[in-house]
């Protein structure tokens, strides 16, 4: 997609609070199994939204304790072992992080989006509900604490930081060395990962943002607001990557989404996005 139709798409998308209404909500459970939240007007949304369980609340805060917990172990270790050669390696590998990690939204978010049902045992209403709610109330991210809105990306991050503690943990000082560079990016690319949702949830938010997050949004360090509503014109077919959404124009390009469906859909008969369309046509 050329910067011309990127333009175009932008200035076509609807106000991101339509569908949204300021109703309150009732109080948080005492459980603390739903958050404070604004009832949205549209039907799909609201029943999505009650299907926020306990369960899923706790899976989340496991995930932010553990990941984030493995996270600053390893950091510590990378801090320890560090020596002045590594310095060119660390850049290079902190580049690769990054990258790699907005690829990997893409992937992920273009899976969930495109593809699976909320009906699906576990997966469904656990990791799929929170995509076919943010399309048809894109504002609910905004109103997610930093726990639910971050932690399945910490979940993500559990099993590849254990393992790099473990190598920190059970290795000699030359195999740490050795190793060093490679640790280095996956410790990397899990801290970029745990960051995209928030970063996704700041796109979205057009007031109080710290001036460090506008800075970093203006200069396309992180996602920029413009440029992510390009991926909420319906049927929200394009621009999926989005910790820094660096990759979206050359994916948009090669035409790598289209291909992935296209092949997708030739061997499996399921149509892309059917689930979505279904919930974004519950209305009152």
């Amino acid at each position: 997609m050329d910067s011309l139709q990127s333009e175009s798409l932008t200035r076509s998308v609807l106000d991101e609070n339509v569908g949204s209404s300021s109703l309150p909500c009732r109080p948080v459970d005492a459980d603390g199994s739903h958050q404070s939240r604004k009832v949205p007007s549209h039907r799909g949304a609201r029943e999505l939204a009650q299907l926020y369980s306990r369960g899923k609340r706790i899976q989340e805060i496991v995930s932010v304790v553990v990941g984030l917990g493995l996270m600053m172990i390893n950091l510590c270790f990378v801090i320890y072992y560090f020596q002045p050669q590594f310095s060119g390696l660390f850049l290079l590998t902190s580049l690769a992080g990054i990258i790699s990690a907005d690829f990997s939204s893409g992937l992920v978010h273009w899976a969930a989006d495109t593809w699976g049902s909320v009906e699906l045992p576990i997966v469904g209403k656990n990791f799929i509900r929170p995509f076919r709610e943010h399309h048809i109330d894109p504002t609910a991210i905004t109103r997610h604490d930093f726990i639910e809105t971050n932690g399945d990306n910490y979940m993500l991050t559990v099993v590849p930081m254990a393992w790099v503690t473990y190598t920190f943990l059970f290795s000699s000082l030359s195999q740490i060395n050795d190793g060093y560079g490679w640790n280095c990016y996956v410790i990397l690319f899990a801290v970029f990962v745990s960051m995209t949702n928030q970063i996704h949830k700041w796109s979205h938010t057009y007031s109080d943002l710290p001036k460090l997050v506008k800075y970093l949004q203006d200069y396309h360090v992180i996602l920029p607001r413009l440029h992510h509503r390009i991926h909420h014109v319906s049927p929200h077919e394009t621009y999926f990557c989005i910790t820094t959404g660096w990759l979206n124009w050359p994916l948009e390009k090669v035409r790598f989404w289209n291909t992935l469906e296209w092949a997708i859909e030739r061997c499996t008969s399921h149509q892309p996005r059917e689930d979505d369309f279904k919930w974004a046509q519950k209305r009152n």
